[in-house]
């Protein structure tokens, strides 16, 4: 039926109910990323953004990977898999994008710890990773979110960044 339904049938808990997000739909193009986050080029982990709630506290947003980015010919030869640092890059980017639209704040953001995570399946070239994030705490100056991705309705990581304003 529905990706959540498929999600949950497989004992995942989902952050937030995806029931009645329209997942084609785009709030915040790759222009706007870059725009509210200072990666460009390569470092851009995060191509768009789907939905955020009202209150700016939890969002999707999506990567799409591709056959020709600087990792692929060297992580993994003949078998490229997107590097798990590359995954926390990836959520750590759509969690700040949605702190700085929150609290309307330009300031460089650094990330202080990663926590509880979990590789849970392997991200390739052609692949769409569809990113959830939550706010668990959050003021103008420090955050705490949970995130999980999903691969194909398969969850491939989840775990909880923490970042500030430096």
């Amino acid at each position: 039926m529905t990706e959540q339904t498929t999600l949950l049938e497989h004992n995942e808990r989902l952050l937030i109910d995806i029931s009645d997000i329209d997942m084609n739909r785009v709030m915040a193009d790759t222009a706007e990323v870059e725009r509210v986050n200072p990666q460009q080029g390569d470092m851009r982990q995060l191509d768009y953004v789907v939905w955020w709630n009202d209150e700016k506290t939890s969002a999707i947003g999506v990567k799409e990977i591709r056959s020709d980015e600087f990792w692929v010919p060297g992580h993994i030869p003949g078998r490229p898999l997107y590097p798990g640092v590359l995954q926390i890059e990836a959520a750590a980017q759509l969690s700040s994008f949605l702190h700085r639209i929150r609290w309307q704040d330009e300031a460089f953001l650094g990330f202080t710890r990663v926590k509880d995570w979990s590789f849970r399946g392997q991200i390739v070239p052609g692949d769409t990773l569809v990113m959830i994030t939550k706010e668990v705490k959050s003021n103008h100056r420090r955050f705490v979110s949970e995130l999980q991705g999903f691969v194909n309705q398969k969850m491939v990581f989840d775990g909880t960044i923490t970042g500030m304003k430096l």
